[in-house]
């Protein structure tokens, strides 16, 4: 493991009685880089960050953490990440400062109330610092907990799915945070089911299926793995969106509304 790798997995396996749930996963995750494990529901994922944050034992194989054992060396690998799982984990009573300030205590880290005021600056979260973070937004609930996992300043962060249940707007929020995360030195492991997600902002993909890692590499190099599709001709059907504005359209310019006429079948590619 070079001082490249921040992260190591090498044939971990792991069954729950007769279901086996990993079989033999490997891969690298480099210093800084955002890797995102790709995968549906029941593929693995969380089982796997699990392991890696030392929360689960595997049952073969090996990882390596920030240069720890997972095995070996759990109270290390703890003090070198953060994990922050599909539900955001803030107490909805007290006040988005009032958390932070909560978290930076626990680790017994001087100055709680500066830090907090430092990560809902970096959040973009200071102006509702004093309110409960029950009136939140999804996209705010999600930073705001992502900024408590990062209190202590962690070099690694597992985020388990972060954008389950999100609307799009809040996903956006959620996918800049996470960018500036790798931009700031910060290694990512990120697990999701969403394409898109992992398409925007991974700087390595592994996608992992019924336990194994099928295919790893940079989206650019998983593109090539299939042959560039030629297109010619194209048959559109509209879209809702299509018709929204069609029938919009029609009725503002007149006092009687009146179907939107049809549009063409297709268009020819040149």
């Amino acid at each position: 493991m070079t001082t490249e790798t921040a992260i190591r997995v090498k044939g971990v396996t792991k069954s729950f009685k007769d279901l086996q749930v990993l079989r033999g996963v490997e891969f690298d995750v480099e210093r800084g880089s955002i890797f995102a494990l790709l995968g549906s529901n029941g593929a693995g994922k969380t089982t796997l960050v699990r392991i890696l944050s030392t929360l689960l034992k595997a049952d073969a194989g090996s990882a390596v953490v920030h240069g720890f054992d997972v095995a070996t060396a759990p109270n290390d690998v703890r003090q070198s990440i953060s994990l922050t799982g599909q539900f955001a984990a803030v107490d909805e009573v007290l006040t988005g400062r009032e958390n932070l300030v909560l978290v930076a205590r626990l680790r017994h880290l001087k100055n709680p109330g500066a830090i907090a005021d430092d990560m809902l600056a970096r959040f973009s979260l200071a102006d509702a610092g004093n309110r409960k973070a029950g009136t939140y937004s999804g996209g705010m609930r999600r930073r705001l907990d992502i900024a408590m996992s990062l209190i202590g300043n962690p070099p690694i962060i597992f985020l388990d799915e972060p954008t389950t249940g999100l609307d799009p707007q809040a996903r956006i929020e959620v996918w800049q945070t996470i960018k500036e995360l790798a931009s700031g030195g910060i290694t990512v492991l990120l697990t999701t089911q969403y394409l898109d997600e992992a398409e925007q902002l991974a700087d390595r993909i592994a996608i992992l299926h019924k336990g194994t890692i099928i295919q790893s590499g940079t989206l650019a190099e998983l593109k090539k793995l299939l042959p560039t599709a030629k297109v010619e001709y194209i048959e559109k059907q509209p879209s809702l969106e299509d018709v929204f504005l069609a029938l919009v359209g029609e009725t503002a310019d007149s006092d009687t509304a009146a179907a939107p006429s049809a549009a063409p079948a297709g268009k020819e590619l040149r």
